[in-house]
This record gives structure tokens, C-alpha cells and sequence, in this order.
């Protein structure tokens, strides 16, 4: 069995091992491969294993011996799903293995901009501290978790792992969600979005993708949100129209955004973002934690040999 790995530097930048995939047939990985480099490169696969590259239904017809596409990661957007299921190819995916690592991303942001703990480590490396005539000082606004409002839009896997960090400091939960109330767990209040935009201190967008919920993050919710406010993003990038965040951010409508996600990736120069006021933005990395990332491997390991011992598991085009 021919398994052609296009895209493997995200997961494995050299510190985790390919064996375990290569017991299963003749591997081949390449870190990057470009649209044009892809024909070429699955020629003859059965197998083909993306992250980011794209795989649409040209690329399916001109690959008559492909029979399965692994996704690393819990999106499949990169993959044209429904060609795949009318020429009968598996297509799995990767669900929940990054669930603590991306709630963890969300705290990280969050105690950075409610601390704003680089902003003090950077000026005392450069004296601000050592020249300070007083034991201590700060110059920026110092926020206690303890008792604000977070409102969690979507309650998944991540939303939920969320809210218990946000229980352990103290803070209130509520939550943006098509179940009940009464099917929630203890301690989280049910909203509805304007509500929850309106009320919460800090909004963290948790949500899949959807036409619905692309760009629910816009001028006219930002605007209902409280001055001191911040929103944080670690779902995707199109949930928040970026222009218009940046014109909160600048403007002071809210205080302040702490993003792992962006609309696209890498970002143009000309991303708004990149320059607007009290905007924190990390490299699409929440999910990256080399714990997060092996059980990623083990899962695309285990999603490969299912398959190839006549069960399908993680399908997203059955």
C-alpha cells in the first residue's frame, strides 16, 4: 500500500516519529507540497494523508487508485468531501485531540491581557523595573478573574473544557448553545448571542464554522459589548470580521482581543489586525502543544489501521 504524506511538517516538525505509519505501507512524507506538486507527487496512492493541502475533485478523478484521505486535524474543509463520497473514498478525520491544549490557549490569552504579564516582562528586561524608585509598579490596568462574566460560544468539546477552567478561577459561566438549559452542565447559564455579547466581560467563540456563524463577531455585536470588554478567538479565523474588530479595538469600543485564528493564513501584511489597539495574536498554535500533537499522530495511526483491517472510523464522507 502506497501512503503519500503531503503536508507533515505542522504536525511533526522532526520531534515525533513516522514508524508506526510506516509499518502500515510503502510512506512517503513530504513537508509542504505545493497545488502543482500534487498530481505528481499522489501518483499511484492508495492513501493520502493533509493537513492544509487541498484536495478537490480534479484531484480525485486523475487519482484512480486513491481508496482513502486522511485529515490531521478535526477540520476537512481541505477536502472535497462530497467527490470523495461518490467515488467511494474514506475520508477521516481527527476529532477532540487538542481539547485541553486549545482551552488552555484561551487562559493564556486571557491572563496576558488581564495581566499583561509580556508587557512586563519585556520592559523590565529593558530596566523599566531595576530604575523603578518604588518596590513595585504598573502602568497598564491590572483585572481579577474572580466573578466576571465569560460567555462560551458553543459548548463542544473545547467549550465545555473551557468553562470548567473558567468555574476553577471563579468566574461566571454562560453560554451560547443549541441545548437546553436544563441540558447544560451545573453552573453554566444559558443565552442567546446578543444577550451574551451584551452582558459578558469576556466572549471566547468556540463554534464551528458555518455560513451562519461566519462573521458573527461584527460591528453590530462588538458594538453591544461592554468598553472593558475582550473578545478571544482560538475557533477560526471567519468567525470575526477582522476589520471590523479593529475598528472596535481602535476605537475603544472594547478593551481589548487576544486571537489564535485568522481568516487567512498565514496573514496579509494588510490584516488589520496586525496593527489594531490592545490586539494579541498568536500563530495559529493552540492546537500545537507536542502532547496535543502525538495524540493527533496516534489517532491518524489508529484511523489508518482501522481501515486497512476492514473498519472506518472518524469517516466524515460516509
Amino acid at each position: 500500500m502506497k501512503i503519500v504524506v503531503l503536508d507533515g511538517y505542522g504536525l511533526n516538525p522532526g520531534d515525533l516519529s513516522w514508524e508506526e505509519m510506516q509499518a502500515l505501507g510503502e510512506l512517503t512524507v513530504y513537508d509542504r507540497t505545493a497545488p502543482a506538486e500534487l498530481a505528481e507527487r499522489a501518483a499511484g496512492a492508495e492513501v493520502l494523508i493533509t493537513n492544509k493541502t487541498v484536495i478537490t475533485a480534479e484531484d480525485m478523478a486523475a487519482l484512480p487508485a486513491l481508496k482513502y484521505i486522511g485529515v490531521l486535524a478535526t477540520g476537512y474543509n481541505v477536502v472535497d468531501v462530497a467527490a470523495a463520497k461518490e467515488r467511494g473514498i474514506v475520508v477521516t478525520n481527527i476529532p477532540a485531540y487538542s481539547t485541553a491544549s486549545v482551552a488552555q490557549m484561551v487562559f493564556a490569552h486571557l491572563l496576558n491581557i488581564t495581566q499583561r504579564v509580556g508587557h512586563y516582562a519585556y520592559a523590565n528586561r529593558h530596566g523599566r523595573w531595576a530604575n523603578n524608585p518604588d518596590f513595585c509598579f504598573w502602568d497598564t490596568e491590572l483585572t481579577e478573574l474572580a466573578d466576571k462574566k465569560i460567555g462560551i460560544v458553543g459548548l463542544g468539546n473545547t467549550g465545555q473544557a473551557t468553562a470548567r477552567i473558567a468555574s476553577a478561577f471563579g468566574m461566571q459561566v454562560c453560554a451560547y448553545t443549541s441545548n437546553p438549559q436544563t441540558a447544560l452542565p451545573e453552573g453554566i447559564k444559558k443565552m442567546e448571542l446578543d444577550e451574551l455579547f451584551s452582558q459578558c466581560d469576556v466572549v471566547s467563540l468556540h463554534c464551528p464554522l458555518t455560513p451562519e456563524t461566519k462573521e458573527l463577531a461584527n460591528a453590530r455585536r462588538l458594538a453591544l459589548m461592554k468598553p472593558t470588554a475582550i473578545l478571544i478567538n482560538t475557533g477560526r479565523g471567519p468567525l470575526v470580521n477582522e476589520q471590523d474588530l479593529a475598528d472596535a479595538l481602535n476605537r475603544g469600543t472594547i478593551a481589548a482581543a487576544g486571537v489564535d485564528v485568522l481568516s487567512t493564513e498565514p496573514p496579509r501584511y494588510d490584516n488589520p489586525l496586525l496593527t489594531a489597539r490592545n490586539c494579541f495574536i498568536t500563530p495559529h498554535i493552540a492546537w500545537a502543544t507536542r502532547e496535543a500533537r502525538i495524540r493527533l499522530m496516534d489517532i491518524a495511526v489508529g484511523n489508518l489501521k482501522a481501515y486497512i483491517g476492514g473498519q472506518i472510523i472518524n469517516n466524515v464522507a460516509g
